[in-house]
């Protein structure tokens, strides 16, 4: 066991704003710990920081080495044996322990790496890496487009080791793998001990507190600034009152007067005291309350009560279904097979992956055609950086491409949503907003999406593939 101690580092791109700000941070590489944050709060940017791999102020000091995942494999075409083996210089035997703790067949070891599947390559290569000696893992959303099952194995596996850093945006894989967690707030970076339900537990807690503080400061400061003006003229009601002769022959007491009038500005002073100090606490709550604004989706109203047929389930209008099954299985190939045999149907549709996006989201919405006002709100909504919003799109990161794609397809009106694994890259925060417009709108959907919660939430089907 040591200690990576980071010491006032700082950090910004290209003269902008520091991503990181004089951070100093304790970690133990005994730790399986979780890292969480909002898309583009610059996780894998600390993950480049740990590894040496861009430039910064302050201090990194520790005994371990850094290797991050996933990493590019040269000769993918090379036996996989062989490739674990050049990579972590671990005897045969090693190699076969490793893979039986994955659950990974030990067939693997005998065919080309690009052969294998997503699932199995994330097995073997992460195998690499723990094998390694004196190793201290990043691990950058290790389980994108990877079925439940093969989710679990991982999650075990990990379960048996120590030290790592695991960004993840699914929230049962981060119970099941972290003891510690590493949040990336809106102001800083928070370190508690316990999984992620931990963590979310004590931050609903302490927004929900802040949030009634500053409740009650705003009702505070108001009272304070009415109870302030008053006294205020009153204290000058008083004052002029001093130099209005009497009607009668009794003289005024400007000294009892005068008096009167200090004592009432005085108070009307202290009004405006404590006013100033409940603004100055108000100032310094819900900084770390994250955006969770409502989403909007306007689907079109079904054309018939059966909407489509996926076997022997009927697809009603308002079904949410869930396409589960193994990878590989077809789930993709089915729900393209349904966008091409259902051509009386308005489909909006959400592919899997992000290749080949470019131009000016403006351009983007017209190509799409949909209400650029709406589709804007959506993507601020999901917390699109309003900066980046005249940015190149192929300059977005794969989270911020995500919600590009998602934020169009809320904004379509459309009688059948089909959404292809729609979370990869989406940060826990945005996941729940999506979960809640769909459980409020109730879409005719479509959904292949591993993250067990999300659909638990937004489904009221589910339709198993299975391998053929």
């Amino acid at each position: 066991m040591s200690t990576i101690s980071i010491k006032n580092l700082t950090f910004s791109y290209d003269g902008g704003d520091d991503l990181f700000h004089d951070l100093s941070l304790d970690i133990d590489t005994s730790w399986r710990l979780g890292f969480v944050g909002r898309n583009g709060r610059g996780k894998t940017t600390f993950f480049k920081l740990l590894c040496g791999e861009l430039r910064f102020t302050g201090k990194i000091i520790s005994a371990v080495t850094f290797e991050r995942f996933p990493f590019d494999v040269e000769s993918k075409s090379a036996n996989t044996a062989d490739i674990i083996q050049r990579i972590s210089n671990a005897e045969d035997w090693r190699i076969e322990r490793e893979l039986n703790l994955l659950a990974a067949n030990l067939g693997v070891l005998d065919r080309p790496l690009d052969t294998l599947s997503g699932g199995e390559q994330t097995k073997v290569l992460l195998a690499a890496l723990f094998l390694k000696e004196n190793n201290f893992l990043l691990l950058d959303e290790p389980t994108n487009h990877l079925d439940a099952f093969a989710k679990e194995q991982i999650s075990e596996y990990l379960r048996g080791k120590s030290g790592y850093i695991l960004i993840s945006h699914d929230r049962d894989f981060l119970d099941r793998a972290t003891d510690h967690t590493l949040a990336l707030n809106k102001t800083g970076i928070e370190l508690q001990s316990g999984n992620f339900s931990a963590w979310f537990t004590n931050k609903q807690m302490r927004d929900e507190f802040e949030q009634n503080e500053n409740a009650k400061l705003k009702k505070d400061i108001k009272r304070l600034s009415a109870a302030a003006k008053r006294t205020a003229e009153w204290s000058d009601q008083v004052e002029k009152s001093k130099h209005i002769k009497p009607s009668s022959g009794n003289s005024i007491d400007s000294g009892y007067v005068g008096h009167k009038s200090a004592k009432m500005m005085k108070r009307a002073k202290s009004l405006e005291q404590r006013q100033t100090a409940a603004a100055e606490q108000k100032s310094t709550l819900l900084k770390d309350v994250e955006r969770a604004d409502d989403l909007i989706i306007r689907p079109l109203a079904s054309p018939q009560k059966v909407l489509l047929r996926l076997g022997s389930l009927e697809v009603n209008g308002g079904d949410r279904v869930l396409i589960e099954g193994a990878n590989g299985s077809g789930k993709t190939t089915l729900i393209k097979q349904v966008i091409a045999e259902h051509t009386n149907l308005v489909i909006s549709y959400v592919p899997q992956h992000t290749d080949g996006m470019s131009g000016s989201l403006k351009d983007f919405a017209r190509h799409s055609s949909v209400d650029l006002t709406l589709f804007l709100t959506n993507l601020r909504q999901l917390d699109f950086p309003r900066e980046l919003l005249q940015n190149d799109i192929a300059t977005f990161s794969e989270g911020q491409k995500k919600k590009v794609l998602l934020a169009k397809s809320l904004s379509e009106n459309a009688h059948l949503y089909v959404w292809d694994e729609p979370l990869n890259f989406i940060d826990i925060f945005s996941r729940q907003q999506l979960a809640d417009v769909i459980v409020k709108f109730t879409p005719t959907m479509l959904l292949i999406e591993h993250d067990r919660a999300f659909g638990e939430q937004a489904a009221n089907k589910k339709y198993l593939v299975e391998k053929p």
